[in-house]
């Protein structure tokens, strides 16, 4: 469904008359296309705390910083990396060096005289590593990371975005965030802001085809018929995988249709079935490269008005149906070494919502199985498990809520407006590429940093 707003406010009347009346004024996002594969303007590098010596807040020199190779990384993003820069499309911070308050000073001194001159639909990253337990001081500085990200998120505007990398500590090298940095430094994180992203130190696999990075690999997507599951097979297709599209055989057709148009193999089953596992299994007899858990059922009610039911069939196609697909799809080794698994969370699970205690239970679960099994799946199995967590996405679901309610959800985000199903997809293709072995455990708001929630 359109946004007439987001529309008006380009025009010059709309913005004369939401500026003096103090309205959002939402920015149009830069997304990825075939025109627009990459950010404008140039990519700045800054260092901030130890290591980056003397000038480091105004703009030290690319390469002076603590994680090694972070200048051989950046190059391959892309974008040309400078040192000084009038109108950059981009600044990456390292903070990793810093180690006390007072070093977070040079944080300040960094981006201080740059934000202001980002280009519109800029981004601004900055590397951190994560707080030590033995160390209270650095914990704190690194954490004051956290929270300054966040806030910047919400200040920046004109489309532009702010996140946060934790790098493994002990001679961190930038070799495991190349996938990251390529993500957050392009036009396919344009409804992503605010967030932190924790890497492991992993070393990440090779990509043989930068322009197919998953050929090779059967990638199968649930509830793809339609809305953001059609999306992320789409997204999937045309990064070289070979796609199996599943919904419920009460949508052959539509499924059907989507997977002619994507060049995919339909596969009409009901996840909750007690064989989904097997016929998964038997659907991709060379094994799955990539696991998208993304179907999903709402049925909304207050919990004194909910019958048991309800409840129950929610719980069962968006949690536990993928606990049981998942361990029995692991356990019989069709994930292969190497694989992806990306589950569907939502801003709901993180923080909650008015009439969906089962629908947020369901999404909390999908949290706690992502962080709890990730660690566990990439020692036994060699496999990444991660989650997306989508905010207000424009689909025929959202375009069905009432006005007021749809206005709402589109406004409360520091971008002041509603994702693409593209946007998730987007999302979910970083995770599942070759060289993401390093995200692992990660649960990713795309909510263009929705004001609901941490």
């Amino acid at each position: 469904m359109a946004d007439r707003y987001l529309h008006f406010t380009g025009t010059a009347p709309g913005r004369f008359l939401t500026r003096r009346l103090g309205l959002p004024q939402p920015a149009p996002l830069r997304r990825w296309s075939l025109d627009t594969p990459r950010l404008e303007g140039p990519l700045l590098h800054l260092t901030a705390g130890a290591g980056a010596g003397a000038g480091a807040g105004a703009g030290a020199q690319a390469g002076s910083g603590a994680v090694a190779g972070l200048a051989e990384v950046l190059a391959g993003v892309g974008l040309p990396v400078v040192g000084r820069a009038d109108r950059p499309g981009a600044v990456v911070l390292d903070a990793t060096g810093v180690t006390t308050a007072a070093g977070l000073g040079d944080v300040h001194a960094a981006l201080h005289p740059v934000v202001r001159s980002l280009a519109p639909g800029g981004r601004v990253v900055v590397l951190g590593t994560v707080p030590s337990p033995d160390d209270h001081h650095q914990a704190a500085a690194q954490q004051a990371l956290e929270g300054f990200v966040r806030s910047l998120g919400k200040e920046i505007g004109r489309g532009s975005t702010v996140q946060l990398v934790r790098v493994p500590g002990g001679g961190a090298t930038a070799q495991g965030a190349a996938s990251t940095l390529r993500f957050l430094l392009s036009p396919r994180s344009a409804y992503v802001s605010g967030q932190v992203i924790e890497l492991t130190d992993a070393t990440p696999e090779p990509v043989t085809d930068p322009a197919a990075p998953l050929a090779g690999r059967t990638a199968l997507v649930t509830g793809a018929a339609r809305g953001i599951g059609a999306a992320v097979a789409s997204l999937l297709a045309r990064e070289g995988a070979r796609v199996i599209a599943l919904d419920v055989p009460g949508v052959r057709e539509e499924l059907e249709r989507t997977a002619a148009r994507l060049g995919a193999t339909p596969l009409p089953l009901d996840i909750t079935a007690p064989d989904a596992a097997d016929r998964i299994a038997a659907a991709a007899p060379d094994g799955l490269g990539v696991l998208v858990h993304n179907a999903g059922i709402t049925r909304d009610r207050r919990l004194a008005n909910m019958p048991a039911e309800r409840w129950t069939s929610v719980i069962e196609v968006n949690l536990d149906s993928v606990l049981r697909t998942t361990d029995e799809l692991l356990k019989a080794g069709t994930i292969r070494r190497g694989g992806r698994i990306v589950a569907t969370a939502s801003i709901a699970g993180i923080a909650g919502n008015n009439g969906q205690t089962n629908y947020a239970a369901s999404k909390a679960g999908i949290i706690g199985l992502v962080r709890s099994l990730g660690p566990r799946a990439a020692a036994d199995h060699g496999v990444t498990v991660n989650a997306v967590a989508p905010g207000f996405i424009e689909t025929k679901m959202t375009a069905a809520v009432p006005f007021f309610i749809r206005e709402a959800g589109r406004r409360m985000n520091s971008l002041s407006q509603g994702g693409l199903p593209v946007d998730v997809a987007e999302a979910v293709a970083w995770f599942a590429q070759p060289d993401s072995t390093a995200v692992n455990g990660q649960v990713l708001r795309v909510c263009g940093q929705s004001l609901l929630g941490a």
